[in-house]
């Protein structure tokens, strides 16, 4: 009921972002998890074939956030949205129309820009909507985007019980209603030019210091939250030596961060600095990776459902511990982003954060991926664990040091109600 009033207190066009979060992510993870599948059973592509339809996919994103913000700004965040959501249409329906190397290379650039347009159009467009209450706004949003990673998922798999094609029409058709929606229902907000060519723009932001160090101290936020769809379901599914185990794990974060996101952010708002919470949240998504290390190398296989559950808890105990940091940390995060610079560039902010996370997380994945691989060849199970750990304590250690110098930025004092 507290949700609900607190969705109700915000003004229309927001509460429409929450709902289209939710489409985007039901829309983006009953398809996607489901794509290398297709293409490599389905369609008889071999697995390099793959490996470049869905880099192609994460590079047309990652690389364009940039793109995206800027294109915010100078445009409006209102067409920008509602063109991704249009490409995003475009691109699902080609997955489900084509079989070609080609369709399905033209439906990976087209539906990795989209995300590149949207994701940091509806962050500047939320951010500049809620004005004082930004952090309550993207805690929202938040709760929001897990729920549709987790019904995504479910829908997707029933789906898959008819055919592949049938999840892409489906995705296609709810990035359509979303499109419409938006042209119909989101308002337009004045766009105020920010007086520099956009090469200019892009110095500005890059060139502050205070950001792009920000930027690179959050390095191990975006590493430890793609562990949830790595480390910990493989760690599951080797503790218990059950494949329902990973999921399980999902399942118990996912819910965790339903149930805890809104109450953790209100009792937080208020006391201590934002980056003293991020610090937190950080220090958090590090301990969580030491339950599991706890059961790394007990390689032989549970006997009985009493031992599986009990080799399970550490591992879920862990997940819990993950979304614990998360929900602590992020909506701070999302909030700080446009006060290191002026309101005229807040997409681009937000373009480029992105960015340096898409890079963070393909770096820190390939280096946990090596990790898991030599502890292996080495009889080292604990190395990935200890990597991710360390990770996290860098990245708190780093927030906190830029807390102590005061370069993150001050949140304005509130404005006192008319007499």
């Amino acid at each position: 009921m507290k949700t609900w009033h607190e969705i109700r207190a915000f003004p229309p066009a927001i509460r429409l972002l929450l709902v289209n979060q939710l489409g985007v992510n039901t829309g983006f993870y009953l398809l996607i998890p489901y794509l290398a599948l297709h293409m490599g059973e389905n369609l008889g592509m071999s697995a390099a074939v793959v490996g470049i339809v869905l880099g192609v996919r994460n590079l047309s994103q990652q690389g364009l956030f940039l793109i995206g913000g800027t294109a915010s700004d100078r445009l409006g965040a209102r067409g920008v949205i509602i063109t991704g959501c249009a490409l995003r249409t475009v691109g699902f329906g080609l997955f489900a129309l084509g079989d070609g190397l080609p369709v399905l290379l033209a439906a990976s650039v087209l539906s990795g820009l989209a995300g590149a347009l949207f994701n940091p159009a509806v962050r500047a467009y939320l951010a500049l909507e809620a004005g004082e209450r930004k952090v309550e706004a993207f805690a929202l949003f938040n709760l929001f985007a897990t729920t549709g990673a987790l019904i995504g998922p479910l829908l997707g798999s029933a789906l898959l019980l008819v055919d592949f094609r049938a999840s892409a029409l489906t995705a296609a058709g709810i990035f359509a209603v979303l499109t419409i929606a938006q042209a119909l229902t989101l308002p337009t907000r004045h766009v105020t030019p920010t007086g520099n060519s956009v090469m200019t723009d892009w110095r500005e932001v890059i060139g502050n210091r205070g950001f792009v160090a920000f930027a690179l101290a959050m390095v191990g936020m975006f590493t430890l939250e793609n562990q949830l769809y790595l480390l910990l379901p493989d760690g599951a599914r080797r503790a218990t030596g059950w494949e329902g185990a990973a999921g399980l794990v999902f399942l118990v974060g996912t819910l965790t961060h339903l149930g805890l996101q809104l109450p953790i952010t209100r009792a937080l708002k208020g006391r201590g600095t934002r980056g003293r919470w991020i610090s937190v949240g950080l220090a958090l998504m590090a301990l969580s990776f030491v339950p599991p290390m706890t059961l790394a190398g007990q390689g032989t296989p549970p006997v009985g459902l009493v031992e599986t559950a009990w080799r399970a808890l550490p591992v879920l105990a862990g997940a819990v511990l993950l979304q614990l940091g998360l929900m602590t940390a992020q909506p701070f995060v999302l909030e700080l982003i446009p006060g290191f610079g002026r309101p005229e560039l807040t997409g681009t902010y937000f373009g480029l954060f992105y960015v340096v996370s898409g890079v963070a997380a393909a770096i820190g994945n390939t280096a946990i991926g090596w990790a898991m691989d030599t502890g292996d060849r080495t009889a080292s199970p604990w190395l990935p664990w200890a990597c991710c750990l360390a990770f996290g304590v860098a990245s708190a250690a780093g927030v906190a040091w830029l807390n102590r110098r005061r370069v993150l930025p001050a949140l304005p004092a509130p404005v006192p109600a008319a007499a």
